[in-house]
């Protein structure tokens, strides 16, 4: 995973809480990410404040009750009030016009929950912090011609 001074701030956001457990447990085990966990969409936008680094936002968010806002509609109202926050969407649905949907939508990624899903997800999350450390070394150097 990536190695800095800083432990990097994910919110992980799942009305599973078996999956949020495993998620939650998976991410500790490397020790360099400071991890808060939100049942609903609502409990995430509350705590932007609080300024992730990375969401991991489950699609559905509706086990927990049912009038609770969805994946997509936090996923829009994260890009409102931080378009710069990375948003990795999961989804036990498998279907392309979902992951079409979340991209839309402006998410990072979209990985279907799956027992590999952990592995796509710290992956992902690789390639997303690495990217940013290039773009700000783009920036810093454009800045200086």
């Amino acid at each position: 995973m990536v190695k800095t001074n800083e432990k990097k701030k994910i919110f992980l956001v799942d009305d599973d809480m078996i999956f949020l457990k495993m998620l939650t447990f998976e991410f500790q085990k490397y020790g360099d990410f400071a991890i808060e966990t939100f049942e609903t969409g609502e409990l995430c936008l509350e705590n932007l404040n609080n300024t992730p680094d990375i969401i991991i936002l489950d699609f559905y968010l509706d086990g927990i009750t049912k009038s609770a806002m969805n994946g997509l509609e936090t996923l829009d109202r994260i890009k409102i009030a931080n378009p710069n926050i990375p948003v990795i969407m999961l989804s036990s649905q498998d279907k392309i016009d979902v992951a079409i949907s979340c991209m839309h939508h402006k998410a990072f990624d979209y990985i279907v929950k799956s027992e590999t899903a952990f592995l796509r997800i710290k992956n992902t999350i690789e390639t997303l912090f690495k990217y940013q450390k290039m773009e700000k070394e783009l920036k810093w150097y454009i800045d200086k011609m």
